[in-house]
């Protein structure tokens, strides 16, 4: 009987063990890029508030293997009163590499759910900094499952639900200044 009761915690921890690992595993290194401008540049006018507000033209690349689903969450870290969510979208089929230049207008707007920015509205929202010069970080995450959640969603909810299911990130970072 012992032996059991050994044997059976022997196995409770391994399993316990490999679970934690998996979760622990870093995500691979994806990257993002836009035509529409390079990393650490500043984002032009037209994709703003001061300009027509629509998306720029994403691509995403280094996907890992296992991808079922992207999620692609934009906020600005410099916002006065904390970060400010511009556009989150989840379930993008994995065998979309790329948003084209207007995203809304586009076939694929109907193949993904759009979760709330910070005006509480869907959509993209462009940059539009109160002051001064902000930064806007594009972040791409590869998921080993598909969201089967309604559309709406919040960053801090989506983030929560990918938790353990990210496969793989990368980030593109523009600015923007009045």
């Amino acid at each position: 009987m012992k032996s059991f009761y050994i044997l059976t915690v022997l196995i409770i921890f391994l399993f316990s063990f490999s679970l934690s690992k998996a979760k622990d595993k870093k995500p691979m290194k994806m990257k993002i890029s836009s035509s529409s401008f390079q990393e650490g540049t500043l984002i032009p006018q037209k994709f703003t508030c001061d300009g027509k507000n629509i998306s720029p033209a994403l691509e995403w690349q280094n996907v890992p293997k296992g991808t079922k689903s992207f999620a692609l969450i934009v906020d600005d870290p410099d916002a006065p009163m904390g970060t400010w969510i511009h556009w989150v979208v989840y379930n993008i089929p994995s065998d979309v590499l790329e948003f084209p230049e207007d995203f809304s207008s586009s076939e694929l707007n109907n193949k993904v759910k759009q979760g709330s920015a910070s005006n509480n509205k869907t959509g993209y929202h462009g940059p539009c900094p109160p002051n001064g010069t902000h930064r806007y970080f594009f972040k791409i995450y590869a998921l080993d499952l598909v969201l089967e959640e309604e559309p709406g969603l919040t960053k801090e909810k989506i983030l929560k639900k990918m938790e353990g299911h990210i496969l793989g990130q990368g980030e593109l970072m523009g600015k923007y200044h009045h």
